[in-house]
């Protein structure tokens, strides 16, 4: 299962955030509109995320805490995106619905989002992610470490929560 360690920020500049991520010749993916539907789960989180670049249900464990934070992963890629919808909320109810346009950039094996969210705002988020198990978990903290650094993220800019918490919770 892969791990990855995370950091989420408020963005008061994406602009140069982007630039920043330019300037390091991070890798561009692309600008994706993304649908995240959470589903009522007993432990951890579930979401459909859909979108033209990114499409998924994912499940993760992780716990609400700012700065760095570790987070387990599932991943599974659907065929039909709008069954499977359909067959989760039958089945277990929607929870909350998040919206977002998001800038996708790699450095290595560091994934940044540039997010504008659907009622929340701009955000920023730095993922250190393992995929194979080689990467040493003090490493990937490190790295969110020193990304946060040389993107001038301060520590009053961090959240411990996901999106679908500060909607459902209106933080």
């Amino acid at each position: 299962m892969p791990l990855s360690i995370e950091i989420k920020a408020y963005c008061t500049d994406p602009v140069r955030i982007r630039n920043y991520l330019l300037n390091q010749k991070a890798k561009f993916i692309g600008t994706d509109f993304q649908r995240d539907t959470y589903f009522n789960v007993n432990n951890g989180r579930l979401k459909l995320r859909e979108g033209k670049i990114e499409n998924a249900l994912i499940f993760y464990e992780r716990d609400n805490q700012p700065g760095p934070k570790p987070s387990s992963i599932m991943l599974y890629k659907p065929g039909n995106n709008q069954v499977l919808r359909e067959l989760l909320e039958r089945a277990s109810g929607i929870k909350v619905v998040v919206e977002k346009n998001r800038e996708i950039y790699f450095l290595g094996n560091v994934k940044f989002h540039i997010d504008e969210v659907n009622r929340l705002g701009n955000f920023v988020e730095i993922e250190a992610i393992d995929q194979d198990g080689s990467i040493d978990r003090e490493i990937l903290q490190q790295q969110c470490e020193f990304y946060q650094a040389q993107l001038g993220i301060l520590e009053k800019d961090l959240i411990k929560h996901s999106y679908s918490d500060l909607l459902l919770n209106e933080i």
